[in-house]
C-alpha cells in the first residue's frame, strides 16, 4: 500500500479510529482515577574504608575494595537482616518479603554511593522506611565486616535523609493521558487497517478492474429517493441518477461497433443490487430517445418488473412459453409508446428448463426482428443458472455491480459463470455509487431552472398572440385546399425527443447512421 492508500483509510475510517482514541483515553483517565496513589521517598548513604595508612597504596586498595563490596551492600538492602529491624522499630504490620517489594536499591556508577527508595500510599511512612533501611544498613554492614581483633573497616554513612514527598509517584495522570491517546490512535488505525485488508467489498471502478478487465460502461449514482421511486427516471427526469442512466445508453453504442446488439441480458452476482431497477431505467431512456425497446422479465422465480411499472402480472413470458398466448396477446405498452413489457406471469416450478428451451429461442428471434432493442431482466448469476442461460441465447450479459454490497470473490465467480457458458459480458454497470465517488460533476445540478419575471411575462405575451391567430386562422384560410393548409402548418411537436429521433433513423439506437431507413 503507497501513502494515499493509508491517507484514504484515514479519511473514510476516521470516525471509528475517533471513537477507539475516545475509548483508550477514557479507559487511562479511569484507570488514573481509580488507582490509589502511591509515594516515593529516597534515602543515599556513602560507603567508605578506613585505611591504616595514608599513603597512596593505601588509598588505592582501599577504593578498589569499597567499589567491589558496594554491589554486595545493595544487594543487602532487600534482605531479611536487614528489614526485620526496620519492621520492628517502626513497627509495620507486613513480612519481610512483603516490605521487600516495596524497597528498591540501586548503585550509580562508578560511585560508593547507594540510594534506598522506598514506595507507600502514606508519604511519611515511606520516607521513614527509607530513612530506617539506611540506619539498619549500616549497622548490619559493620557488624558483618567487623573483624575479630578490632573495629569494622568499612564505613557507611548517611548522606541524604530521605523527606516526605509532595507529589505522588504513581499515576503518573500526564503520562497515562498520553498513553491512551497513543495506544488509542495505534489501535484504532490498525482496525481501521485490518477492516480495510479483509473487507473485499467492491466500492470503486478500481476495485472492478482487480477481478476483471471488462469494462465499467457506467456508474450509477447514489440517490435517497431511489427505494421509494425506482423508476427515477419518471419521478425525477433530471436527477443526477437519470442523467446516469442517458449516459449509461450513450455508452451501450460504442460496446462493439460491428455487432447489432438487440437483445441483451441484465444481471447481478446476488439479489438486492439492482439489477431489475436498472433495467426498467435504462429501457426507459432508450423509449425517450425513440427506440423501440422491449422489456422482458425473466426473472422467474422473483418478478419485480409488473410491480415497479404498476402493470398487470398474472399474464406474461410463461403465458407465452407454454403456447396459451401470443407475444401481442401479453405485451404492455408504457410511457410513449415506444416501450412495451412483457411481463413474468405466474411463477413455474421449472423456471430453467422454460428460459433454456427451444421456444424461448424462437421468442427472442421473433421480438428481436420487431423491436430495435430486447432488454431481458434475468435472476442473479450466483444463486441460479438463468441469467447465464439467456446471456448464452442473447448478445451478452450487462453486469450490475452494487457498490459496498458485493464481494470481489463473488463478481469474479459470477464473471466465471458466464465465462463457462461461453456468454458475452457487453459491460458492468457500477451501481449505487456515493455521489462524491462519482466524480465532482455530481454535486452540479442542471436541472431546468425556474422562469424570470421577465419570462413569465414573454410567455404570456406569446401566448395571448397565439390566440389572436387562431381567431384569425379560420377567417384567413376560408376557401383554401386542405393540402396547402397541411403543407403551411408548423406545429412545435409534444415530445421534441422523439420528432428529433424520427427525422434521423430514431428507430434504431441513438447516433446510428443518419438517413437510415425505418423498420
Amino acid at each position: 500500500m503507497e501513502l494515499q492508500d493509508y491517507v484514504a483509510i484515514l479519511r473514510k475510517r476516521w470516525v471509528s479510529i475517533s471513537l477507539i482514541t475516545l475509548v483508550a483515553l477514557g479507559a487511562a483517565v479511569g484507570v488514573t482515577l481509580l488507582t490509589t496513589p502511591t509515594y516515593e521517598a529516597r534515602a543515599q548513604v556513602f560507603v567508605s574504608v578506613r585505611t591504616g595508612g595514608g599513603t597512596t597504596s593505601d588509598l588505592l586498595q582501599g577504593s578498589s575494595f569499597t567499589q567491589k563490596q558496594v554491589k554486595s551492600y545493595t544487594d543487602l538492602v532487600t534482605s531479611p537482616r536487614v528489614l526485620i529491624p526496620v519492621i520492628e522499630n517502626l513497627d509495620l504490620s507486613t513480612t519481610p518479603d512483603e516490605l521487600a517489594r516495596s524497597i528498591a536499591a540501586d548503585n550509580p556508577l562508578d560511585t560508593v554511593l547507594i540510594n534506598i527508595t522506598a514506595t507507600h500510599e502514606d508519604p511519611q511512612h515511606a520516607a521513614d522506611i527509607a530513612n530506617s533501611t539506611a540506619e539498619s544498613l549500616a549497622t548490619e554492614v559493620t557488624v558483618l565486616e567487623k573483624p575479630q581483633d578490632g573495629p569494622s573497616p568499612v564505613q557507611i554513612s548517611s548522606v541524604r535523609a530521605a523527606a516526605p514527598p509532595v507529589d505522588p509517584a504513581s499515576p503518573n495522570t500526564k503520562l497515562n493521558v498520553a498513553l491512551g491517546v497513543l495506544v488509542g490512535l495505534a489501535l484504532g488505525f490498525g482496525i481501521a487497517l485490518l477492516r480495510e485488508v479483509l473487507d473485499t467489498r467492491v466500492r470503486t471502478e478500481a476495485d472492478v478492474r482487480k477481478v476483471t478487465g471488462t469494462s465499467v460502461v457506467a456508474q450509477i449514482v447514489h440517490d435517497d429517493d431511489a427505494t421509494r421511486s425506482p423508476l427515477l427516471l419518471a419521478a425525477n427526469p433530471h436527477s443526477q441518477r437519470s442523467e446516469s442512466f442517458r449516459r449509461l445508453r450513450t455508452n451501450l453504442q460504442f460496446l462493439d461497433v460491428t455487432d447489432d446488439l438487440q437483445t441483451m441480458v441484465v444481471t447481478s452476482s446476488l439479489p438486492g443490487e439492482g439489477k431489475s431497477t436498472t433495467a426498467i431505467n435504462l429501457a426507459i431512456t432508450l423509449a425517450d430517445a425513440g427506440t423501440r425497446v422491449l422489456l422482458i422479465d425473466a426473472d422467474l422465480r422473483r418478478p419485480s418488473v409488473a410491480r415497479y411499472m404498476d402493470l398487470e402480472g398474472t399474464v406474461g413470458l410463461t403465458t407465452v412459453l407454454i403456447g396459451r398466448a401470443s407475444v401481442q396477446d401479453v405485451v404492455q405498452p408504457w410511457g410513449n409508446g415506444q416501450l412495451h413489457v412483457l411481463p413474468s406471469g405466474q411463477i413455474p416450478p421449472n423456471p430453467s428448463e422454460l428460459l433454456g428451451s427451444r421456444t424461448m429461442a424462437e421468442l427472442l428471434a421473433t421480438v428481436s426482428s420487431r423491436y430495435d432493442v430486447v432488454i431481458i431482466d434475468t435472476p442473479p448469476l450466483l444463486p441460479v443458472t438463468d441469467a447465464a442461460i439467456l446471456a448464452r441465447l442473447t448478445g451478452g450479459a450487462i453486469v450490475v455491480v452494487g457498490a459496498h454490497s458485493v464481494h470481489q470473490q463473488e463478481l469474479g465467480q459470477s464473471l466465471g459463470a458466464l465465462e463457462t457458458v461461453g456468454a458475452r459480458v457487453l459491460g458492468l454497470v457500477l451501481n449505487r455509487v456515493p455521489a462524491k465517488q462519482a466524480g465532482s460533476y455530481a454535486y452540479y445540478d442542471y436541472s431546468p431552472l425556474e422562469p424570470t419575471s421577465e419570462a413569465r411575462k414573454s410567455r404570456r405575451m406569446s401566448a395571448l398572440t397565439a390566440r389572436r391567430a387562431q381567431e384569425v386562422e379560420p377567417r384567413r384560410t376560408a376557401g383554401r385546399s386542405p393540402s396547402r393548409d397541411a403543407a403551411r402548418h408548423d406545429v412545435v411537436p409534444e415530445h421534441p425527443e422523439e420528432a428529433l429521433a424520427a427525422a434521423v433513423g430514431g428507430n434504431r439506437w441513438p447516433g446510428g447512421p443518419l438517413g437510415a431507413d425505418q423498420d
